[in-house]
């Protein structure tokens, strides 16, 4: 039997079930039941410029999880999308683009955007408050961006790590201490932070340098440690200024002091660009579960996902990318019709993210979903040592 327009239809038994599915092939406009929309989430990141590494570190970790996600068949039978922009870390260009990506492709939240600068910037102008889309992982611990609304932070801040690595050296017997920070917001808040654990655990800052913001423009910071020779150097900058900085201040002279470098530093950009014999002996913050951590089940599971990825993007900065993308789907998961609201309204509210052995509180306001903070330095043959 044949409807008027020639094609078969179902026999009484109910055999012929592709019926449905030849109308809407033969491009008649009968709809199928459509597959589940996608569930929309962006990344406004420098993929382009000085702080590149970071962008796609980031990106590159937390695609890892996503696509993991989809692997197993979505957040409730929807897939994740996920989607991009490239505002080489330029304040102007990331408001302009984290508006055109949420008018374009209306994401129920953002994700990774890197840089102090382009955060404050975002909250001075209102942007996520007035869309009502929240972020994950804003790539900065500056205190001005823990207590921005609608920005969470997966790490601890910047004053959390300076006020460590300050006590640490105080017990060392380490008083002459140098900074070196990057002229813009990020550097502010690190000075601001060091000044206030130099005067709580009896450090002197002897010198505090300052380089241009989005560059590697580290030559007068370097001659101004060579001259102040102080016992140990905070390196308060971003990854390609931190390497620029620690090539530089070897070549002239300064192997004397102890170099520390914040957690926003790429080790593994950094121990590739100065070799293994270079690297030994730069110390860093640990904010982030470190890949020898196997304790944590976030790590077993990013390393085995990592191993067989292979995606080049892939560094030590890109576990923040990872955490943020695993908490954020765990809160995503919580809700029955996820909506930007919604999930901006649950991560608010968000007590105990247990990513797998890291816990994040995303429900204190004016600080950072976390306190944790470590110390490690690279050893012989580039083996990093707690």
């Amino acid at each position: 039997m044949t409807s008027p327009n020639n094609f078969p239809l179902l026999d009484a038994a109910g055999t012929r079930r592709r019926f449905v599915a030849g109308l809407a092939l033969s491009g008649l406009g009968l709809p199928l039941a459509r597959a589940a929309d996608p569930l929309v989430i962006a990344q406004v990141a420098p993929f382009s410029g000085p702080q590149a590494v970071t962008g796609r570190a980031v990106h590159a970790g937390a695609k890892l999880h996503f696509e993991a996600v989809n692997a197993r068949g979505g957040i409730k039978g929807r897939p994740i999308k996920f989607v991009t922009r490239d505002d080489a870390q330029k304040a102007d260009q990331t408001i302009k683009l984290v508006r055109e990506v949420i008018a374009q492709e209306a994401p129920i939240a953002l994700l990774g955007t890197v840089g102090t600068t382009n955060l404050e910037a975002l909250a001075k102008y209102g942007v996520l408050v007035q869309q009502r889309v929240a972020m994950m992982g804003a790539v900065s611990g500056a205190s001005s961006i823990a207590r921005a609304q609608g920005m969470h932070v997966v790490k601890a801040s910047y004053h959390d790590e300076v006020a460590r690595l300050f006590r640490n050296l105080s017990t060392m017997g380490v008083q002459r201490v140098g900074l070196v920070n990057q002229d813009d917001g990020l550097g502010q808040d690190v000075l601001v932070g060091a000044e206030a654990a130099a005067r709580q655990f009896g450090i002197q800052l002897v010198a505090n340098a300052t380089y241009a913001r989005n560059t590697t423009a580290v030559g007068p910071a370097v001659a101004q440690m060579v001259k102040a020779q102080p016992q140990a150097v905070f390196l308060g900058a971003t990854t390609a200024a931190g390497i620029e900085f620690v090539k530089q201040y070897r070549a002239a002279g300064g192997a004397g002091a102890m170099l520390y470098g914040m957690s926003i530093i790429d080790t593994d950009a950094l121990r590739k660009a100065l070799g293994d014999d270079g690297a030994r002996g730069y110390a860093f913050s640990v904010v982030l579960p470190l890949p020898s951590d196997q304790g944590r089940a976030v790590v077993r599971d990013y390393q085995a996902l990592r191993n067989a990825a292979k995606d080049p993007d892939l560094s030590a900065r890109s576990i923040e990318g990872f955490v943020a993308a695993r908490a954020l789907t765990q809160v995503i998961e919580g809700l029955g019709n996820p909506t930007a609201a919604s999930v901006a309204t649950a991560l608010n509210a968000a007590k105990a993210v247990d990513v797998g052995g890291y816990t994040l509180d995303f429900s204190l306001g004016d600080q950072t979903a976390s306190r944790y903070v470590d110390f490690a330095m690279f050893g012989a043959g580039g083996r990093i040592v707690q």
